[in-house]
């Protein structure tokens, strides 16, 4: 009977310990960028490395973005379309409207620009250079 009366009062402790002392799970947050446009946002997604944001805007509009805040382009998606969605790999941009009842499917291709002015060359100086990344091995 000792026993379960020492359990009883080690048990109601805890209870009172949980309700006294309340533990919180907690984040911090600190703002890294500011991206000022020209027109309202709507709405915005990223792709999944976080390399690009793709910004709707009141005026029909998808921006682009790097990591940077720097605009990489911009396209007109129409005045309608309300939502904007990346797709799992990060390579097409689901955009729909719900006035109009479609969704665009836009599959995104990424290019770069390689500077080679003064490098070591082959060839003529100005000749053009091109390139190709397969990631689409089968």
């Amino acid at each position: 009977m000792k026993a379960n009366g020492s359990l009883l009062s080690v048990g109601m402790m805890t209870l009172l310990f949980l309700a006294v002392s309340p533990s919180y799970a907690g984040v911090t947050m600190n703002v890294q960028q500011t991206i000022t446009l020209k027109d309202t946002p709507v709405d915005m997604v990223a792709t999944p490395d976080g390399k690009y944001i793709f910004v709707l805007t009141d005026q029909g509009y998808i921006s682009v973005f790097d990591q940077k805040g720097v605009l990489q382009g911009q396209i007109k998606a129409g005045n309608e379309v309300d939502q904007i969605k990346m797709g799992p790999q990060g390579t097409r941009l689901f955009v729909s409207s719900q006035s109009e009842k479609t969704v665009q499917v836009i599959s995104l291709d990424f290019f770069f620009q390689i500077h080679t002015e003064d490098a070591p060359h082959k060839g003529p100086k100005r000749a053009p250079v091109v390139f190709a990344v397969f990631s689409d091995f089968q």
